[in-house]
């Protein structure tokens, strides 16, 4: 809704323009009979934010009429005509003399129009908050973009009911997809999936449950979106510890195609040096985790067909893969499902054929909830993969907890959950998949073999009794044999367990390290060796021989260790396996061959700046997916230069997280490995108070100080005392205004000091003693990336506690 002080602002604005801009990228607006064309026109914002006009597409020929960003090196676009497809050079957008801006092809064959209009249309043009309108001669507006839009909504705007979101059908395609956003006439905003072609909603899996309540949804100018009730509250889908200043940042909340509304901020200022300090970073997004949040009974699901959905990468996005035996359908749209990559199993092959032609795969913490034709209770895992072995109509099978499904094909709504349990047995078929199946009965193979068999049989009949008597015995010899074998390969393997996870013994593990030859750390916890797995000549390994386990944690060593094995992160080092034999307790990590952070910072040369940032912003994200993303929080207590690793890209990888359970001792706090190392550990172990999350971000805060700095803690060979200790040190610096003397002769961090103050801040309010007074790991995340402000942090050593 435009207001009369918007009309007359706009009515004062036309007034000043130029009487034709359609030649010039810089002008905002265009009159009666003017045009744009392919050739590179377009209306640029009075700001030069945005930009209306024809969006050159990956295919150099092919472009799309649409807004988009126009001073950020990504062009994003925020809003397109929905047109079948692109259209190709040679097209143009003209505002007609009777008023409708129509967009034809080269053979002058109308596309698309702006349908709706109220009135008559004289002036088209581009406004500053991104909104293109169309306007009569008094500036009354007849037409806007913010009423029609596509995938994305922006500040000022705001979607009535009725109002609607459509996501694109991939990154680069932008018709429309499987997904929309619905502001419903009854006051519910929902997420639905949709039928491409009618685009008539299956289930939703999202809502606000706000019916009867939300009347439409609003995205202010301070960055806000929310929900404005009829009661006069609002119900807030930006999240309240997101504090971004309106002016700073580029803001954007978008239906992406993968089904996920996230809410996006860009920094509107550069680099000292010009260049841009970031992307599109997303502050708030629904569902929290898609591949789970879909569970209709109908529909494809997060993902197509035959596939299933799972969360990757450090920002935990939907990713699509196939299972074993199915290859994509579409190899640049992994969303749109699989095939399968052999012959179905034929209903006329008997289960002897059955398992020479079929086996079953296993992945683990997998389903497909629908398709659903067979369920089994009690049933071991060796009886559920049989049944679906010898049923040509079973696809997979999945067992949990001493039960089976059977599934069928299409298979739909598939996730990957580490937290599911459940393990997915998937038929495929054995060696060369696309050969033909084995011939069925009644075939002339099988009648060849059966006139074969009659003399061979008539020669043992026809024989002495002992004779027959020793063959029988050889038969069912044989028989038992082959059986025997059966079972045991239906055992479930004994040497692995959770996910993925090597179960080791000690003698292998001997072998592997070479006698536990080349020791790579030694700490409290134990030592670390390098070993070489015999299956992979290029495989080496971190061989943790821990010194003690408590006697508690002996009976819930493999659990423990189980729970650690789910866990998967970019930032986190992986456990492979384990050995549990004896009094042995050793842990089989990913090897990391750049070492540790503490060689890398505190040796010579001085790691680069951009380096520096990008490690403990790895560090910053690894601690927040474990305090608040896994399935079972884990504080890791024990977070110094020496336990994060870098991998062969110089990513940090934390390590000896979720040992807590298994290495707690009664040791001093402040000696034994678990509960931290001198120098970084909080102030609340010394006193009498809960420990919580927030150690570890006061060790964070520790060492984010010496990623800065590059120097450690504590030095003992200062000849200035009051320097030894950094942590006093830079608050001194900080509070005299002097942050230069950290980082002297560091000439890349001197010419970045909006970073070097925003990351100075942040580990000074990290190393507050008062735990209450420490962010979350994910608000420091949020902080160090410039998502959030920072604001000014008190004196870290004000806190006095009357229980010290």
């Amino acid at each position: 809704m435009v207001t009369c002080a918007l009309s007359h602002l706009l009515l004062l604005f036309f007034a000043l323009l130029p009487l034709s801009t359609v030649a010039q990228t810089s002008g905002s607006s265009i009159n009666l009979r003017d045009s744009l064309s392919t050739d590179g026109t377009s209306l640029v914002s009075p700001s030069g934010d945005f930009a209306f006009g024809f969006y050159r597409l990956q295919d150099e020929d092919l472009f799309l009429l649409a807004i988009w960003f126009d001073k950020i090196p990504e062009k994003t676009i925020v809003w397109s005509a929905k047109v079948d497809s692109p259209v190709p050079r040679g097209s143009k957008v003209e505002l007609r003399t009777d008023g409708q801006l129509v967009l034809t092809n080269q053979q002058n064959q109308e596309i698309w129009r702006a349908n709706g209009i109220n009135g008559t249309a004289a002036r088209a043009a581009m406004l500053n908050n991104g909104n293109f309108v169309l306007t009569r001669t008094d500036s009354t507006v007849v037409w806007q973009s913010f009423n029609n839009p596509t995938d994305t909504i922006l500040p000022e705007q705001v979607l009535d009911k009725s109002g609607r979101l459509a996501s694109h059908e991939t990154e680069t395609n932008y018709s429309s997809g499987r997904f929309e956003l619905r502001m419903q006439d009854d006051g519910n905003l929902v997420l639905y999936t949709v039928e491409r072609l009618t685009r008539l909603a299956y289930s939703s899996y999202w809502d606000s449950k706000t019916v009867g309540n939300g009347s439409q949804l609003v995205f202010n100018q301070t960055g806000y979106l929310y929900l404005s009730l009829t009661n006069g509250t609002v119900f807030n889908l930006t999240n309240n510890l997101v504090s971004v200043a309106s002016g700073g940042f580029y803001h954007r909340a978008t239906l992406d195609f993968d089904g996920v509304f996230r809410q996006y901020i860009y920094p509107k200022t550069r680099r000292t040096d010009g260049s841009w300090e970031q992307s599109w970073s997303s502050v708030q997004f629904v569902p929290s985790n898609i591949c789970t949040a879909i569970r209709g009974d109908v529909g494809d699901g997060a993902c197509g067909f035959n596939s299933y959905c799972i969360l990757e990468g450090e920002r935990q996005r939907p990713s699509c893969k196939c299972p074993p035996g199915y290859t994509y359908l579409d190899q640049n749209n992994t969303f749109k499902g699989c095939k399968q990559d052999f012959i179905s199993q034929s209903c006329e092959m008997d289960g002897l054929r059955a398992e020479a032609r079929y086996e079953m795969v296993q992945v683990m913490n997998t389903d497909w909830p629908l398709s659903d034709f067979e369920h089994y209770n009690p049933i071991n895992e060796d009886q559920c993969r049989d049944a679906c072995l010898v049923d040509c109509f079973c696809a997979v099978a999945i067992f949990r907890g001493g039960e089976c499904w059977k599934k069928k094909l299409p298979l739909s709504n598939g996730r990957m959950d580490p937290d599911d349990g459940s393990k997915a047995l998937i038929k495929v078929a054995r060696g060369n998949s696309t050969s033909p199946p084995l011939p069925t009965p009644g075939t002339s193979k099988e009648k060849k073999d059966e006139k074969t068999a009659v003399p061979i049989i008539s020669a043992i009949l026809g024989s002495s009794a002992f004779l027959n008597f020793f063959l029988l015995s050889l038969i069912l010899w044989f028989i038992f044999f082959t059986n025997h074998k059966k079972l045991v390969k239906l055992q479930p393997d004994s040497s692995a367990i959770g996910v993925n996870l090597r179960s080791f013994t000690y003698m292998e593990l001997e072998k592997v390290t070479d006698g536990f030859k080349e020791e790579l750390g030694r700490g409290s916890c134990g030592t670390v060796y390098k070993g070489l797995l015999a299956s992979d000549r290029a495989n080496f390994v971190a061989v943790k021989r821990l010194d003690k386990v408590v006697k508690e944690a002996e009976k819930e060593f493999k659990t423990e260790v189980n729970a650690i094995g789910r866990i998967h992160h970019k930032n986190l080092v992986q456990l492979l396996g384990f050995c549990d034999e004896g009094s042995h307790r050793l842990l089989v990590y990913e090897y990391m061959s750049n070492g540790s952070l503490a060689s890398f910072l505190f040796g010579s040369p001085r790691p680069s700046w951009n380096r520096r940032t990008q490690i403990a912003f790895g560090i910053a994200r690894g601690l927040t997916y474990l305090h608040e993303d896994c399935g079972n929080p884990i504080i890791h207590c024990d977070i110094k230069p020496q336990n994060i690793l870098l991998d062969d890209n110089f990513t940090a990888r934390i390590s000896d997280f979720g040992l807590a359970k298994l290495l707690m001792t009664n040791q001093t706090r402040t000696t034994t490995c678990i509960r931290g190392t001198r120098g970084y550990v909080a102030p609340e172990w010394f006193k009498n108070m809960a420990v919580t999350a927030k150690v570890d971000v006061h060790s964070f805060g520790v060492m984010l100080l010496e990623i800065i700095c590059c120097r450690s803690n504590v030095l003992h060979d200062l000849e200035d005392g009051d320097d030894a200790i950094l942590t006093d040190w830079v608050c001194d610096c900080y509070k005299e205004g002097r942050i230069d003397k950290l980082v002297e002769n560091d000439e890349e961090a001197l010419h970045d000091p909006r970073k070097l103050e925003r990351m100075l801040m942040v580990a000074i309010w990290c190393v507050q003693e008062d735990p209450s007074l420490r962010p979350s790991m994910k608000k420091v995340t949020q902080m160090l990336e410039g998502a959030v402000e920072v604001a000014v942090p008190p004196d870290p050593f004000s806190f006095i506690s009357s229980l010290a």
